[in-house]
């Protein structure tokens, strides 16, 4: 990886910290350059194109995700930041080209799901309209931004994406009353039910609530109920963020306070709608609700998730409200909470029957204060590779040899993420 140096220096830190976990560091050896090897392009325009792995499309939310743990190196990688800046650059020409799709071509060939209807880009593969694609690439900015105080990134192109972004929230904050945007697929074209919204593309019944609409959840399956609170979390902290960077990088009043008006009544919502009393696990908070009295118990394994409530910026893992959702959604209450013989973990609708997730137990480790939980984590992850070394979509708990995609870099990518976090906190880091 000679084009980029920090990777090595990474890999030399976490087999040094970890030398008495063997496996883990051998794992972690192949996921962690897996996104930069495998999926990650530098184009001529100054941008970069990071597709998902075994599909040949860039998801705003999966890219982001598979860079994350990328994003401290770029203070000390040159090649490092023109990846990263690269792909915020990529990602505002994407939205900009539509704010309501959620996975884009690296050109306008038309390829993609071209039956669905409306019609769609040709450069979009995907127009499901998920709150947390205008969300993942603000984090990366954010991110960016932080990691290296670079601001020759942030030219017009990304003022506009954030003004997008936030319009495209306003919007959807009153769906029924304003809002355009359609999404059906043809019953012979759909792999779940869950690929087409109810209502001729309108999406079930909801009232308003001050939180943001959203057609689908993170796993790309229609919610249940449009107000997906993971989702909405993850919009406070977003909106927190574009309102920093309209401060101190565009010094842009108006947009700093378009952005916290929103995240205000963005919030209000989550906290008068959101929570639930439960018998057993006291007041959590729910998955979905959709504003006129209904609500989801559940959590999915794709983040934002409930389990994602610290990773994510929204609240620590302190909070006893977390505390009391995290100990429902990690047990048999959660309708995708598996229990086998090899692992235990959220797996989600988007794969049916009894399958855990890999990024569910990356995102258990990092959002975990017990060392004997993160420690089981690792074993558990490491297990169930069925030998290949990388993570995998899903797998059968009780036989992981069982397992969906085999090239998934958001998934090999989050376990490293969670890889480097257990060795930081029992080392002193060389890279921070």
């Amino acid at each position: 990886m000679n084009q980029y140096p920090s990777i090595d220096a990474v890999l030399k830190e976490v087999r040094v910290s970890l030398e008495h976990r063997p496996a883990v560091v051998q794992t972690f050896a192949q996921c962690f350059p897996n996104t930069l090897e495998t999926t990650a392009k530098l184009l001529g325009d100054g941008s970069s194109f990071v597709f998902t792995g075994d599909i040949p499309a860039m998801w705003l939310r999966d890219s982001s995700a598979q860079v994350a743990p990328y994003v401290p190196l770029t203070r000390f990688d040159a090649g490092m930041r023109r990846l990263i800046a690269g792909l915020i650059r990529r990602q505002a020409i994407c939205i900009a080209i539509d704010p309501y799709a959620n996975a884009f071509n690296e050109t306008p060939s038309g390829a993609g799901h071209t039956v669905d209807l409306p019609p769609q880009h040709p450069q979009v593969w995907e127009r499901k309209f998920e709150l947390d694609s205008l969300c993942y690439p603000v984090r990366l900015a954010h991110m960016y931004w932080q990691a290296t105080g670079d601001r020759t990134v942030f030219d017009s192109s990304v003022l506009t994406m954030l003004h997008c972004i936030l319009e495209t929230m306003r919007t959807e904050q009153h769906h029924e009353a304003r809002s355009t945007y359609r999404f059906t697929r043809p019953s012979e074209h759909r792999i779940l039910d869950s690929d087409t919204l109810s209502r001729d593309g309108h999406g079930p019944a909801c009232g308003f609530t001050g939180m943001i609409w959203s057609g689908f959840r993170p796993s790309d399956d229609a919610c249940t109920y449009s107000y997906n609170i993971p989702g909405n979390m993850m919009a406070v902290v977003a909106l927190g963020q574009i309102a920093e960077l309209a401060r101190v990088v565009y010094g842009d009043a108006l947009l700093e306070a378009a952005a916290l008006e929103l995240r205000a009544e963005v919030e209000a919502g989550i906290q008068m709608h959101a929570t639930v009393q439960h018998p057993e696990f006291g007041t959590v908070y729910a998955f979905e609700v959709d504003g006129l009295g209904n609500h989801l118990l559940m959590d999915d394994a794709n983040v934002p998730s409930l389990l994602s409530i610290p990773y994510i910026g929204y609240r620590p893992v302190s909070d006893l409200l977390y505390q009391n959702t995290r100990a429902l959604i990690l047990s048999p209450t959660n309708p995708y909470f598996f229990v086998g013989q090899h692992a235990q973990g959220i797996g989600s609708p988007h794969t049916p029957g009894r399958r855990v997730w890999p990024i569910a137990l990356s995102m258990q480790l990092l959002t975990s204060d017990n060392d004997p939980e993160r420690q089981m984590l690792l074993g558990m992850l490491t297990r169930t590779t069925a030998g290949t070394g990388f993570m995998h979509e899903s797998f059968d708990p009780d036989d992981p040899t069982v397992y969906t995609r085999e090239w998934f870099a958001w998934a090999n990518s989050l376990f490293a993420e969670s890889v480097i976090a257990y060795a930081h906190s029992h080392t002193q880091p060389v890279l921070r």
